[in-house]
């Protein structure tokens, strides 16, 4: 979902109508898991309280943690430095799974296991998202994962090839912030690939003046 100049902090549009339409339309997919990264889990979804760590008792293994491999709905954040302040299992019903590098500090891997959060190792210092998806599908049984950004995460994904179809709502709504992420960013420590080229799949015309497109990566 972004604005008709691809902007997606929704908090600067003030009351727009419809707004809703992004549950509505990403639960159509029937997907098994949703990805966020950690910058949006942090606003939204974990606590906002500072993160104090009780010390881990011992060292702990950089093994993958699973604690329910059978939940029927995941979701996944990107929290590459252990900084989410989790202070439950999942959301709304869907089992967290926490997406680490292994430098992630014993104090913290033991935080998400008291607390029963799932967690996977992908990369040293940097996720490698091949590696993340890969575990997604062989630990937990994903087969279909929603990418909910923000913009650096999708356009980590999409700089990788790892995308398959982008479903997007066009709000008529024009924002225009200066140094606003839009739908897709690649970082500058990235090496950036080529352009992504989409097939249109299907246009709708939804209610509130909000199109509906669906794109297949080609």
């Amino acid at each position: 979902m972004s604005s008709v100049d691809g902007r997606t902090l929704t908090k600067q549009w003030g009351k727009v109508k419809g707004i809703s339409s992004y549950e509505q339309t990403g639960s159509s997919h029937k997907a098994d898991a949703w990805m966020c990264g950690r910058i949006t889990m942090e606003t939204d979804f974990a606590s906002d309280k500072p993160l104090h760590l009780k010390p881990a008792e011992k060292e702990i293994d950089r093994k993958d943690y699973i604690a329910k491999a059978k939940a029927k709905s995941f979701a996944v954040a990107v929290d590459k430095d252990g900084k989410l302040n989790w202070e439950q299992s999942a959301i709304d019903g869907d089992h967290i799974i926490s997406v680490l590098t292994e430098h992630v500090p014993n104090d913290y891997l033991n935080h998400l296991q008291e607390i029963g959060i799932s967690y996977i190792f992908a990369g040293d210092k940097e996720v490698d998202f091949k590696v993340a998806l890969n575990k997604l599908r062989k630990l937990f049984g994903i087969k279909t994962l929603l990418l909910e950004g923000g913009g650096h995460l999708n356009g980590s994904l999409l700089n990788e090839g790892l995308i398959d179809e982008l479903s997007f709502l066009h709000m008529p709504v024009a924002d225009g912030s200066p140094n606003t992420p839009t739908l897709f960013e690649v970082g500058k420590d990235l090496q950036k690939g080529p352009a992504t080229h989409l097939k249109l799949l299907e246009v709708k015309q939804l209610k509130n003046d909000i199109i509906w497109l669906r794109y297949k990566v080609k």
